[in-house]
């Protein structure tokens, strides 16, 4: 049996009679690296969520975005992604630094279709990788274990309208998120940061900066 199964999810499939069915799943859609379709569709995701685990055991999940291709197939066994200007919590790239082990799931809400990824990952610093992402401050190495294709049949089926105007791109100014206006922040942010709300027009309140949030002008 795979070691994708442990004891709590063998004694599930025993409970349900999926024993035979599980295995047969392993055999048909698990593989240990990603095959060429599934290479084409990651790079022409321009959002997947990320799971990762923190120093409590409790698993943190979050949305990454950029533009198509911002995560880069290496190989069979490794890709690449960025780390962009964020909320200055670093929780996943935290994650990473001290536990490693990642959960990747690539979505398509238009088909649908979904591809979910496992591996460990690593924080890279080398300049020449960093440069390949205008705006990014790190990039994110997963050597891949598992990948596996899912059944898309509970996928809603939603279009996409526009891409964001903060996904930072060669050549153009990236805009700066409105939260850092918000007068609660002033003095926290990084000295780097501290003439951005002038520039955007003042400081707002939260309140504010919730009107802003709820309208999608944030």
């Amino acid at each position: 049996m795979s070691k994708l199964y442990g004891e709590r999810q063998l004694a599930l499939q025993e409970e349900f009679d999926t024993t035979k069915l599980a295995q047969r799943m392993i055999e048909a859609i698990v593989t240990p690296e990603i095959p060429d379709a599934t290479r084409a569709f990651i790079e022409s995701r321009d959002f997947f969520f990320l799971s990762t685990v923190d120093h409590r055991g409790f698993p943190t999940c979050s949305h990454k975005g950029g533009d198509p291709g911002f995560v880069k197939v290496l190989d069979g066994r490794h890709l690449v992604f960025p780390s962009y200007d964020g909320n200055g919590m670093y929780l996943s790239m935290g994650n990473i630094a001290g536990q490693g082990k990642v959960g990747m799931l690539f979505m398509d809400f238009e088909t649908p279709h979904r591809i979910r990824l496992q591996g460990t990952a690593t924080l890279e610093r080398e300049a020449a990788l960093v440069k390949l992402y205008p705006g990014a401050d790190l990039v994110v190495r997963v050597e891949v274990e598992e990948t596996f294709q899912n059944c898309p049949r509970y996928i809603h089926r939603h279009r996409r309208v526009e891409s964001s105007k903060y996904v930072p791109r060669a050549g153009v100014e990236t805009p700066a998120p409105q939260w850092k206006r918000i007068d609660l922040v002033q003095d926290a942010l990084p000295e780097r940061h501290r003439d951005v709300a002038q520039a955007m027009g003042g400081v707002i309140d939260f309140a504010t900066y919730d009107s802003l949030l709820k309208e999608g002008k944030a």
